[in-house]
């Protein structure tokens, strides 16, 4: 029986996940690797790292599914933490490729040190909108080109030896095939690339001074890129010249493994933080409309072939979603399992009694992007419990969701139904919030190996067992739960005043995070 291979390498771990040609799931591997924190605010991996918890992964799941199943592996597909920067020499270019080093550790999508970065991308650009205009994205911490001109700026001898520069999962597939390549995705999330095009724009090279012989070549998502090589294969214990096909970023390769690569679908996901991604026919790009630009992100969508280009998605995320519930379960709830909690916050009635959860712990990307925003509870009386207190961090998660989907709507992408993934779909009360708040049916699906899973799609369609990634996800996925829209009027209220509470508290938070520092 043939196999496929999807490989994520996130920022704690990577994941092996090995599916057969109907995308039954026969093993799964997963292996950490470390972060580095040097200083406050930053965030670096040796991406070397990612390529020995690839190794480990892969034979954790070669190894579940029969030591001899390794042989069997037809097609591999890659996915992974998004934005990240991995800086190469010209041993990247060189004949042994597939053993280029590092040449320092990768800046990460969680970093925070390029603030000053962004504000010189949008000034060049000439401005937010003309930025988001130019590469469908606001320049924020998280994306890559700041951090190159961070390098640029503060480790000038590094940068001066750069022949390539390359995203996480691309380091690994160099590592495979010893071949220079990244996916359009994965691209969208650099500031660097056209998404409208599909390629990388010669204007923002020139306009922020990047070498366009610094990056990679691009390919669709499903169209492959290099077969893996002997050396690679005897690492990770698969035979050689099995093809590599593009892959794409957790959120796009993540869309695929629930099956959202259809108009009028969204995948709404609560793990640490909350990620709303809509599939869509067109580029829609935020310019604001008289507001704040680039506060939803377009990129491209990973359902395109080596022979026709794919689609695009709208993302945002906001920053603390389960982060929220896991900081209330940690000092207020000590003991308590989640469940209990959402007992506890299911006997507490719509709207909380009039109490309001603001979930900016961590700053805010989606819809304020403002790393100074601030949580807190609005409202609180002595006749509130600790259940309206869990209910109302629930129902502020939920809200700030909702606000996503609202700017995602806005900009005419429609809306008609929401894959749950991530803790929050294991509450049969959240899903019946997100149902009600996002006013649309909400559903679970077959599968839960999330990008990893949607990598090893994706490999199928590369190799030719599956005609196109939407007939992929046909064979492999389907609804197993639904949940409708039941008592939205109840939320209306507090909806409203959660939606006013960010501007009318922007210029304390900022105060506050000055006494912070």
């Amino acid at each position: 029986m043939d196999l496929l291979l999807g490989i994520d390498v996130g920022t704690s771990a990577t994941k092996a996940v090995l599916c057969d040609t109907r995308g039954a799931v026969v093993a799964t591997g997963s292996a950490e690797h470390p972060i580095s924190q040097p200083r406050p605010g930053w965030s670096e991996q040796d991406p070397r790292d990612w390529w020995a918890s690839s190794v480990r992964a892969t034979r954790a799941a070669v190894e579940a599914a029969g030591s001899s199943r390794g042989g069997a592996v037809v097609g591999i597909g890659l996915s992974g933490q998004m934005h990240g920067s991995v800086f190469l020499g010209a041993d990247a270019r060189g004949p042994k490729a597939d053993r280029a080093e590092p040449l320092r550790p990768a800046l990460l999508w969680n970093d925070q040190r390029t603030a000053a970065q962004c504000q010189e991308i949008e000034r060049l650009a000439g401005g937010r909108a003309a930025l988001v205009a130019l590469v469908g994205n606001a320049a924020l911490t998280g994306f890559t080109l700041p951090k190159v001109l961070w390098v640029r700026e503060h480790d000038a001898p590094v940068y001066r030896r750069t022949v390539a520069i390359v995203l996480p999962k691309d380091y690994v597939r160099l590592r495979m095939t010893a071949c220079l390549a990244t996916d359009v995705g994965d691209a969208a999330g650099t500031l660097l690339f056209d998404v409208e095009r599909r390629a990388w724009s010669p204007r923002a090279a020139q306009l922020f001074g990047i070498d366009p012989g610094l990056l990679p070549e691009v390919v669709e998502s499903a169209a492959p890129t290099g077969g893996l090589t002997a050396a690679a294969g005897a690492e990770l214990g698969l035979k050689e010249g099995i093809p590599v096909v593009g892959g794409s970023g957790d959120n796009q390769a993540g869309a695929v493994g629930a099956g959202v690569v259809a108009p009028g679908l969204v995948l709404a996901t609560l793990g640490t933080s909350g990620v709303i991604y809509a599939h869509a026919e067109a580029p829609r790009k935020d310019l604001g409309n008289g507001g704040a630009a680039g506060r939803v992100h377009t990129m491209c969508a990973a359902t395109g072939t080596a022979k026709t280009p794919g689609q695009w998605s709208i993302t945002g995320c906001m920053l603390s979603a389960g982060g929220s519930l896991r900081w209330c379960r940690d000092t207020i709830c000590p003991g308590l399992s989640y469940d209990q909690m959402m007992a506890e916050a299911a006997a507490a009635p719509p709207g909380s009694g009039g109490l309001v959860f603001l979930p900016y712990l961590t700053g805010e990307r989606c819809p304020y992007p403002d790393p100074a925003a601030r949580g807190g509870w609005i409202g609180l009386t002595a006749r509130h419990t600790r259940g309206h207190v869990i209910r109302a961090v629930v129902e502020g998660v939920t809200f700030g969701m909702g606000q996503v989907l609202d700017l995602i709507r806005g900009l005419g992408v429609p809306v008609d139904r929401a894959r749950l993934g991530g803790g929050g779909a294991r509450s049969a009360l959240w899903r019946q919030m997100q149902a009600d708040v996002f006013g649309c049916t909400v559903a679970l699906t077959n599968t839960e190996e999330g990008p990893a899973y949607g990598a090893a799609l994706l490999a199928g369609v590369g190799v030719g067992l599956f005609e196109s990634v939407a007939a992929a996800c046909r064979t492999a996925i389907r609804e197993t739960e639904t949940t409708s829209p039941k008592n939205a009027p109840a939320y209306t209220a507090a909806r409203e005043v959660y939606a006013r509470l960010y501007q009318d508290l922007r210029d304390r938070f900022g105060a506050l995070a000055a006494i912070d520092r």
